[in-house]
């Protein structure tokens, strides 16, 4: 069983910038995924940003392409999320996900295929 513990939410105005850390507390394998997804009340559980941990692939979603990246300490399993140009549409709780699992490629922003969650960290972005 994997754990995953994020940290570095918190309020900006429009316009700032916040990185999300996620520590795993054990290595996910090469061909596995982390991610990131976000959720506002009353909205889907959406995938912002996955990476494969064995080649650094990267995938993003279309609503934060130029604006957030995602990167890792493979050593340390941890991935990061640096997150600029912030919008008031950013707003949500933030959570981490991994997968060990193999899966298509088309898949790596859906929910519904990691199984391994952390609790989140609120980020909110004011006017």
């Amino acid at each position: 069983q994997v754990q995953l513990v994020e940290s570095g939410g918190g309020s900006v105005q429009a316009g700032g910038s916040l990185t999300l850390s996620c520590l795993g507390s054990a290595y996910i394998y090469s061909n596995g995924f982390m991610a990131w997804f976000r959720q506002a009340p009353g909205k889907e559980r959406e995938g912002v940003a996955a990476i494969r941990p064995g080649d650094t692939s990267t995938f993003y979603a279309d609503s934060v392409k130029g604006r957030f990246t995602i990167f890792q300490d493979r050593p340390k399993n941890i991935v990061y999320l640096q997150m600029n140009s912030l919008k008031p549409d950013d707003t949500a709780m933030y959570y981490c996900a991994a997968k060990n699992k193999y899966g298509e490629i088309w898949s790596v922003l859906r929910a519904s295929e990691y199984n391994y969650w952390g609790q989140g960290t609120q980020v909110t972005v004011s006017s």
